[in-house]
Order: structure tokens, then sequence, then C-alpha cells
């Protein structure tokens, strides 16, 4: 039968089913799945509302964890910035290769990246996690563990969300932060004469999960959002920002398509150790800030510990159009519809 129509995920935490099942079906079901049955929803809630703890001060948040809407109090004089995420099972990780806190990092990582990318302070998620029957209430323990150990070093609350049992592991993050009214970095606002900038080393994750050993591999499996270096981006007040999730080539075509100009890319890329040209331009998961800004102010050469990195000249032209030495670059990177 067709599954339940999906419920708004501004709610409390709910267990339900998402298939429809006969009745001896269902109690087959349920003797497997012994973190859904022989513990109640509240049991569950309460044992995720421990592992999230208080709701950090100066916040703003009035509500969160055991009613229908978390409530936020917004300050003066701010914007506050929206967005989400998924990590499904099969497409961005695989059991066999990813701990329970590795998916829960890498699930509230993508949509840090995002806040990042506009130059926002994290304030609050809402995580929506439906698990198979096989997975016990310890592999959602560790899922929390390892999403709440990154929450908390970007004092980021954990105010809600939802939970359901499906035939894989699906997590759908979404995240709300705050920027001083007016100054949330854009894709849109790139100028031509600007310079391309990238934070840290690109290629790095997609060689890490070529090899599935060593620093890279790490870097893979535990990306790290650039908050910290977003911030001090929006206070430099760079003409326009993005977070390299896609790939390089694929991520810049976005910029330049949005801000209806082109690129030359000119100068050396930050290639990790052991990666090539091809992760590097390609790749994806590098989790980076890809930024353009005037001549004036000066960048610097290093934000918060990481190294910048100009690596091109925002030019004219038609829209999205890439060179690379002179050479048209090819637009590829990850799509999920491609």
């Amino acid at each position: 039968r067709l599954p339940r129509k999906l419920q708004a995920f501004f709610v409390s935490w709910r267990v339900k089913l998402i298939r429809r099942q006969p009745a001896e079906s269902l109690a087959k079901s349920c003797r497997r799945a012994s973190f859904l049955c022989q513990m109640r929803e509240i049991d569950i809630v309460a044992q995720i509302r421990k592992l999230a703890g208080p709701m950090p001060k100066g916040a703003g948040l009035v509500k969160g964890i055991g009613d229908d809407c978390t409530i936020l109090h917004s300050r003066a004089k701010e914007d506050l910035v929206f967005t989400t995420d998924f990590v499904l099972e099969g497409r961005h990780f695989t059991l066999d290769t990813h701990s329970a806190a590795h998916i829960g990092h890498k699930a509230l990582a993508r949509s840090l990246s995002d806040l990042a990318a506009m130059g926002s302070e994290p304030v609050f998620c809402l995580v929506s996690l439906a698990v198979p029957s096989r997975l016990g209430i310890e592999w959602v323990r560790g899922f929390y563990r390892g999403l709440l150990a990154l929450a908390k070093r970007y004092n980021t609350a954990l105010a809600g969300g939802d939970l359901a049992r499906f035939d894989s592991v699906v997590a759908d993050v979404m995240c709300c932060g705050r920027v001083r009214q007016g100054r949330g970095l854009l894709r849109s606002t790139a100028q031509k004469g600007d310079r391309i900038f990238v934070t840290g080393e690109l290629g790095g994750s997609a060689h890490g999960f070529a090899i599935k050993r060593g620093k890279q591999w790490r870097r893979h499996l535990r990306p790290e959002p650039r908050v910290e270096a977003g911030r001090v981006l929006a206070r430099l007040r760079v003409s326009a920002c993005m977070d390299l999730s896609d790939g390089l080539a694929l991520d810049l075509y976005r910029l330049c398509s949005e801000s209806k100009v082109s690129a030359e890319l000119t100068g050396a890329l930050p290639i990790a150790r052991g990666a090539s040209l091809d992760e590097a331009l390609y790749g994806g998961e590098d989790y980076e800030l890809l930024f353009t800004a005037p001549a004036q102010p000066r960048i610097p050469s290093e934000i918060v510990g990481l190294p910048v990195t100009c690596i091109g000249v925002i030019t004219s032209g038609n829209p999205g159009k890439i060179r690379y030495n002179g050479r048209p670059l090819s637009i590829k990177g990850f799509d999920h519809f491609a």
C-alpha cells in the first residue's frame, strides 16, 4: 500500500509506522523492532531529550522538545536563515562503512555548512530520523551522540523533530541560524573583477572515499562545517559565498549562474595531499567555502586557522561559463538527478 502522507516536520517527536501492515505481519515486525515495540514513544523521546541536555543559554528558544512546535524569540535587527538537508542510506553512506555516530555527525554537518555559507550563527536544529526495524536503540543513541557532539561545538540546540520506521535509514536535518539584518552572504552578488577564493583544501573527501583509509577517509566520515570562517567572511563583507558540497566546478557554475557572470580560474588549486585534480574539481563533499571579494579590503591568507587561496577572477560573459588555464571547464560534479 502507499505510504501515509508525510506530516510537517515542525512537530514534536512522534513515532509512526510509515507502512501500513496486516495485524499478523505487524506483530512479527514488532518482535524484530525492539526499540519501537518494546519501548514506548515517550521513552525514546526521553532518552533523546536526556542526550540533548538543556537548551543553550542565549539561543532565544522559548520551547524545544516536548511540544508540537519549537518557539523562537527572534532578536531585533537580525535575519533568520533556514536550511534543510537529507542524508540517505545507499546515497550518502552505507551501514557497512559508516557508524551511527558518523552518520549523525554528517547529517548535521551538511546543514551547518549551509549556515556557514550564509555567514550566520547557528541557533537550533530539527531532526527527522527514519530507521529500519533491524537497528536497535543503541544505534539510535549512537546517531544522536554523533550529531549532538557536533551541535555542542557550535552551540546548536536540538529543538525537536520526528521519528519513524522505514526500510532504510533516512535523516533530514533542518537548521536555523541568524545573521545581522541585511548581512547574509548570497550566491547571487558576485561582480566582474571580484577575485575568487576557497578555504582549506579540495579533493580530500573524494580521495578519502576512494581509498577508505587515513586522514582523508576520516575527513570524509566527519566533515567539518566552516561556521567560524563564514562569520568572519560576513564581517569582511565579501561579495558572494556558498559552500562546496558537490565539487568546485559545479558549485562555481551555480554561483556564476546566480550572479549572471563568468569565471576564470587562474591560480593553483589547493589540492589535498594524495588527491587528483579531478577529485579537487569534481569530487564534492569538501564543505569548504567558495567566495568572491573585491580587491579591497584585502582578504587575509588565513582565517580562523584555515588557509585561504585565491584561485581566479570573476569575468563578464555567458553566465556560468568557466575557464581553467585558458580552456573551457567541463561542468561536472555530484548531482542526484544526473
